[in-house]
């Protein structure tokens, strides 16, 4: 039997819109005696928002075996005086932090959506505060590095471009919290006992998903589901262990291939 980790935004919906079958082929890879956990980078609502939603797609799930940026977070950043650049949703997760205005240790941003939140969180007032505690010594984290993200309305900008931008003006370099660091589906694997040449990631993300379990050890599936984009695969020379259509059809092809 596999230890698999699932993305959730693109791989069992998109937008909170549920990917036809995928609710099913969870419950077909738990029936074949498969270890799941689900990961995510989704930094738009809170880690009991994000379960909330899962659950009201029909996905039975218990509270530990949903992983999240903020859990991260709020462990790595334990003790230190932080600037969070983040959505509001996700700072329910970040309440054992010390969330200041100035003065920070570290700086950490946050994902972005297509509402006008995304506008005052990344105002220039605030990205420059940022900058100037990065020149004072902050650290900078970054909940992840995406650089779009996929909507039923479409392709959006996401975060990785403000951390782009803050990477160059202070000369830094951001500490990646979510996937595609090594420690996150470190923390993921441990969770479900499970050693990385023995364990799937199942995800749409390319560079996220497939490159950053590639590099961790792990076997991978992309699915077409999602960020997929054919032209992209086709351009970065990556090569997963399996491409299916959909989370629909994994339960079939790992039967095939395990």
């Amino acid at each position: 039997m596999a230890a698999i980790l699932l993305d959730t935004d693109g791989v069992l919906h998109v937008s909170g819109a549920p990917i036809p079958g995928a609710v099913d082929a969870v419950r077909r890879l738990r029936e074949a005696g498969h270890r799941i956990r689900f990961i995510t980078n989704s930094t738009t609502a809170s880690r009991a928002q994000l379960l909330e939603q899962l659950r009201s797609m029909g996905l039975e799930l218990d509270d530990g075996e949903l992983q999240t940026t903020g859990d991260v977070a709020a462990r790595e950043l334990a003790g230190k005086r932080v600037l969070a650049l983040t959505m509001p949703g996700i700072l329910d997760d970040l309440e054992g932090l010390q969330l200041i205005g100035m003065n920070a240790e570290a700086v950490l941003v946050g994902g972005a959506d297509e509402g006008e939140e995304t506008g005052r969180v990344f105002s220039y007032l605030n990205l420059n505060r940022a900058f100037l505690e990065l020149e004072a010594g902050a650290d900078l984290y970054c909940l992840h590095k995406n650089r779009w993200w996929q909507t039923t309305d479409g392709p959006r900008l996401d975060a990785g471009a403000f951390v782009a931008g803050l990477e160059y003006a202070a000369d830094t370099e951001a500490i990646v919290l979510g996937k595609p660091s090594a420690a996150y589906f470190g923390a993921a694997l441990e969770a479900i006992d499970a050693d990385p040449e023995l364990a799937w990631m199942v995800g749409d993300d390319l560079e996220g998903d497939v490159v950053g379990a590639q590099r961790h050890g792990m076997r991978t599936v992309l699915v077409r589901t999602g960020k997929f984009r054919p032209d992209e695969l086709e351009r970065s020379g990556v090569v997963p262990d399996g491409i299916v259509s959909s989370l629909a059809q994994l339960p079939d092809w790992l039967e095939r291939n395990l």
